[in-house]
C-alpha cells in the first residue's frame, strides 16, 4: 500500500443505499493509497460515476451527465464508472463513451488502484467479473454521514422476479458472517455513530450458515453505543416468526418497515414472480402490526407491468387502502433488456399514456392517505434523531423511530442529539416540530 498523495477523487452515486454504501467503501480503499477525496468534480484527479441500472431512465441520466462531466476533466483525469449499470454494460460503454477509461462492477472494487494507475498508463478496462467471497472485510469506509450509518450483510439476490435486472447486475445472494457484521457496528458506534441500517436486496432472508436475520437484529441491537437499528429492503416472504419475534424484543429495532408490495392484484404478482399473493401480503401485515403496535409501512408499487388491466389496478389501489401505507415509492414500470417481462407477448404491454395515468392516480391516493394520518398525529411527542441542517437552511431535520422526517429549530451543534419533539404541523409527508424540554416529556409515541 503507497501512503504517498496519488491525487484528489471525486465520486457521483446514483440509485438506492447499497450504491451509498459502496461509495463509502471506494472512498476509504482509495484514501488508504493516497487519494484525498473532494465533494466537487472540478479538477478531480479521478471521477468515478456510481451507478443504477434498476430503470431505464436512470441508466439515460447518467449516459448524459458522463457527457457534461468532459468540462471538469483535465488532459489527465481518470474517468469510471462504476456499479449495476457497469455491470449490466461492461466492455459495450467503453464503446458508447469513448472518454471513460474504466468500468467497474460492484465485485470489484478490491482492483480500483491498480485499475486507476492503469488507466493513467493508457490501459481501457472493464472489470465486470462477480465474486462470491468478495464483503470487503478488510475496507475502512470513509462514511459521509457522522450520524448514521449503512452496513451491507447480503449482497447479490435469488429472487428473480421478472421485471429485476438486479440478480445480473448484483449477483447470487450471499451474506456476511453476523461476527463481521457485529464488528462493523461496534466501530461505528465507538466513533458516536448511534443508528445503523443493515443493507440486503431481500435482507431478512439473511442466514451466514449458522445465524439468521433474527440473530442478526438481536446481535446488531445489543452493540453498546447502538441506540437505532433499521434494515431495508426486506422481502414479504421471508418474515418468520423467529425475525418478527427479534424485531419485536430488541428495543433497539425501530417500529418502521419498508415493505415492498409492487402490486396488489395476485395476477400481476404472479406475473411479476414475486412469490406471494395479495392475501399473502396481507397477511403478512398483519402479523408484523399484531407483534409491532404502531408499527409504521412503507412500500415500493409499480403500474404499467405487461398484463396489468384496470381492474389489477383498481385491487392496487384498494389494498393501499386497505394497509394504510405511511408512504410510498411509486414507478412506471420500466423494461430492463435481459429480463423476462421484457419477453412477454406484445399484446400485454401497457400504453405508457395509460400507466402515466395511473401513476398519477396512484400518487394521489397515497397523498391523501399520508396526510390523513400524519394530521391525526399533530400534538403527539416522539424521540427525534437530529440528522442535518435542512434544505431550508434556517431548521434542522430529524427522524422519529418510525421514519418520519421532522423539521425543528435549533443549532448544527445539535446533530447527533436525541430529543423529545411534540410534532406541531405537517405539509402532508414532513412534520415541524417544537423540542420539549425533559421534565415535560410525556411517554414516547414512536
Amino acid at each position: 500500500m503507497e501512503s504517498t498523495s496519488r491525487g484528489t477523487v471525486y465520486i457521483e452515486t446514483y440509485g438506492c443505499q447499497m450504491n451509498v454504501s459502496d461509495a463509502e467503501l471506494m472512498y476509504g480503499r482509495l484514501a488508504e493509497y493516497g487519494y484525498q477525496p473532494v465533494d466537487q468534480p472540478d479538477g478531480a484527479d479521478v471521477i468515478l460515476v456510481n451507478t443504477c441500472a434498476i430503470r431505464d431512465h436512470a441508466e439515460q441520466r447518467v449516459i448524459g451527465r458522463l457527457g457534461e462531466l468532459k468540462r471538469f476533466m483535465k488532459p489527465d483525469t481518470v474517468l469510471g464508472v462504476t456499479g449495476c449499470m457497469a455491470q449490466r454494460l461492461g466492455p459495450a460503454l467503453l464503446e458508447r463513451a469513448k472518454h471513460v477509461d474504466l468500468v467497474i462492477g460492484p465485485d470489484g472494487y478490491r482492483a480500483l488502484p491498480s485499475l486507476i494507475e492503469g488507466a493513467r498508463a493508457g490501459e481501457r478496462v472493464a472489470r465486470v467479473d462477480f465474486d462470491l467471497e468478495e464483503h470487503y472485510e478488510d475496507f475502512h469506509a470513509r462514511r459521509f454521514d457522522g450520524v448514521r450509518a449503512w452496513i451491507p450483510v447480503q449482497r447479490g439476490c435469488d429472487y428473480k422476479c421478472t421485471y429485476c435486472i438486479v440478480p445480473m447486475t448484483r449477483g447470487p445472494e450471499r451474506s456476511r458472517r453476523l461476527a463481521d457484521v457485529v464488528r462493523e457496528t461496534s466501530e461505528v458506534a465507538a466513533h458516536g455513530i448511534t443508528e445503523v441500517t443493515l443493507l440486503g436486496q431481500t435482507v431478512n432472508s439473511y442466514h451466514d450458515g449458522e445465524h439468521d436475520f433474527a440473530d442478526l437484529l438481536r446481535a446488531v441491537g445489543a452493540v453498546p453505543g447502538i441506540r437505532r437499528v433499521r434494515f431495508t429492503s426486506p422481502h414479504p416472504n421471508d418474515f418468520s416468526d423467529r425475525v418478527i419475534a427479534a424485531m419485536a424484543e430488541t428495543p433497539t429495532v425501530c417500529e418502521h418497515v419498508h415493505l415492498p408490495m409492487q402490486s396488489g392484484s395476485s395476477r400481476t404478482l404472479k406475473r411479476m414472480l414475486r412469490r406471494y399473493t395479495r392475501e399473502g401480503y396481507m397477511e403478512c401485515v398483519a402479523r408484523l402490526r399484531n407483534a409491532i403496535p404502531g408499527l409504521a409501512l412503507t412500500t415500493d408499487i409499480i403500474v404499467g407491468f405487461p398484463g396489468e388491466t384496470d381492474e389489477d389496478f383498481e385491487e392496487t389501489l384498494s389494498a393501499v387502502r386497505e394497509v394504510g401505507f405511511d408512504d410510498a415509492f411509486t414507478f412506471k414500470f420500466s423494461p430492463r433488456e435481459g429480463t423476462p417481462a421484457t419477453r412477454m407477448p406484445e399484446h400485454l404491454m401497457v400504453p405508457d399514456d395509460v400507466a402515466s395515468e395511473r401513476l398519477e392516480r396512484l400518487i394521489a391516493v397515497i397523498r391523501e392517505g399520508t396526510r390523513s394520518r400524519n394530521l391525526a398525529l399533530l400534538g403527539t411527542r416522539h424521540e427525534v434523531l437530529v440528522e442535518k441542517v435542512s434544505r431550508r437552511g434556517t431548521l434542522l431535520q430529524g427522524r422519529t423511530r418510525h421514519h418520519r422526517t421532522v423539521l425543528i429549530p435549533g443549532k448544527e451543534s445539535m446533530i447527533g442529539e436525541y430529543h423529545t419533539v411534540e410534532l406541531t404541523g405537517t405539509t402532508g409527508s414532513t412534520f415541524t416540530g417544537a423540542i420539549v424540554s425533559a421534565r415535560q416529556a410525556l411517554p414516547m409515541a414512536g
